[in-house]
């Protein structure tokens, strides 16, 4: 089962929503989860937001955290993550943020740096992807560990919902 059946089948199972913000992965992210028949059973909808304007307009990421920290950073996925949910009202969502290359890196953030963030409702886990395999190979990596997270998080949140409780002995 691909990843983005198999995040549909654990969405479905719960009646969760889904929502993405992607800045470098330009809508595959979305264009991977619609891609699924019935997922608008699950998805509502993303937003690629490739301009910091958008990101603040759209998503409230605040102008501080991207002064302080940039695009490209922790900070601005985890807002991002949270601003998709807010704003296109899920209770899980996805964010990246990187620079795809071949230009735009620089020596503390290089081409082939993209934060990611996956979110389901307040539980948010990030991960830093380093490593340039060229634009294609870049964006195709992010999208993979993006969904990763997801999966990956919605199994452990799904478990964690479902275990029964035990008396104290």
């Amino acid at each position: 089962m691909k990843l983005e059946e198999e995040i549909g089948e654990l969405l479905k199972a719960k009646n969760l929503s889904l929502s993405t913000a992607e800045s470098c992965t330009g809508g595959g992210i979305a264009a991977l989860i619609t891609s699924v028949p019935g997922s608008s059973e699950y998805f509502n909808g993303g937003i690629v937001a490739y301009s910091n304007e958008i990101k603040q307009d759209l998503l409230h990421v605040s102008a501080e955290t991207l002064a302080r920290h940039g695009a490209v950073s922790r900070e601005t996925v985890v807002e991002m993550v949270k601003g998709a949910m807010k704003t296109l009202k899920t209770d899980c969502a996805v964010a990246t943020s990187g620079i795809a290359g071949p230009g735009g890196g620089t020596q503390e953030k290089p081409v082939g740096t993209i934060w990611i963030a996956a979110a389901y409702k307040n539980e948010i886990v990030t991960m830093k992807q380093e490593g340039d395999c060229g634009r294609a190979g870049n964006v195709q990596c992010a999208i993979q560990n993006a969904l990763s997270m997801l999966c990956g998080k919605l199994k452990l949140s799904l478990i964690h919902i479902s275990e029964p409780t035990r008396p104290i002995s």
